[in-house]
């Protein structure tokens, strides 16, 4: 208890209580200036029937959270079996690609910020391409795909570690045996070593899916929700409702619907891959 202790002391007071008190004001009504607070019941969550700018929110948080989790995935896996072979430059590779995520997202997000915004242009210019000439962050899908690029290149190291880690725990002797049965390198590719490595693809999946719903500092840094909110994702819709326009009690209601919303999704998501798990 002496060593737990320390722990549930931060995590209550962290976590618990702010937790707590969100679901509290999201019954009220206050600015968070104001010592006068009123109990207005389920009217901030009837008001969020009819916001469609949280609705644009939720659409656009979808489909980050589809396409971010497939490329983390694949992208993942596939460095992952590369340097899992006999190469050379294997240690220094792996160390080359998982040290942007040991970078703080604030910062790659103001670094690819400058990038994208003014060194890509200038390098479009003197290449004679179109494509880079523009400023991918004022234009609506451009910025999006801005965002998946920089989101990529700043977590695939660690999905990577964690295959790499599966990877090394297939037993050799396995894949001997299915090559001697005459099994192909991709047979035994998907029919040996996928299933082995089914927890990791269970850890990646939960980790991909929860960090794109709370996607925040890289948003924050890279486009504030711009152009004209097209890349507002949930975490930052909320933020901004609370600490810009004052409308903390409001903001909570959204938090805790968004905390419904991404709870279901990622017990739903381990349930299946925990009862795949099993059936193979």
């Amino acid at each position: 208890m002496i060593f737990v202790a320390p722990a549930i002391l931060f995590f209550v007071l962290i976590v618990l209580v702010p937790f707590l008190r969100a679901i509290l004001f999201s019954f009220q009504d206050w600015n968070g200036i104001s010592s006068n607070i009123k109990w207005v019941g389920w009217r901030n969550y009837g008001n969020i029937l009819h916001d469609m700018a949280f609705f644009q929110s939720f659409l656009y948080t979808i489909k980050y959270v589809l396409i971010s989790t497939v490329l983390l995935n694949v992208l993942g896996f596939l460095l992952a079996f590369v340097l899992n072979m006999s190469l050379k430059t294997r240690n220094l590779l792996r160390t080359a690609f998982f040290l942007p995520y040991v970078i703080g997202p604030v910062i790659i997000g103001f670094i690819w910020q400058f990038i994208i915004s003014q060194l890509l242009p200038e390098i479009g210019k003197a290449l004679g391409w179109p494509l880079l000439e523009q400023n991918w962050l004022s234009l609506p899908t451009h910025a999006f795909w801005s965002l998946i690029i920089v989101t990529v290149w700043h977590s695939v190291g660690y999905f990577m570690i964690i295959y790499l880690a599966a990877l090394q725990g297939v037993p050799s002797d396995i894949l001997e045996a299915a090559e001697i049965d005459g099994a192909g390198r991709l047979e035994r590719l998907w029919h040996v070593v996928l299933p082995l490595i089914r927890p990791a693809m269970t850890i990646n999946l939960f980790l991909a899916i929860s960090n794109g719903f709370k996607a925040f500092d890289l948003n924050f840094a890279l486009t504030r929700g711009g152009p004209f909110g097209s890349t507002e994702s949930l975490a930052l819709h909320i933020y901004l409702d609370a600490f810009s326009k004052n409308l903390f009690t409001y903001a909570s209601a959204k938090a805790v619907i968004f905390f419904l919303l991404l709870a279901g999704v990622t017990m739903v998501q381990v349930a299946i891959m925990k009862r795949r798990e099993v059936e193979m």
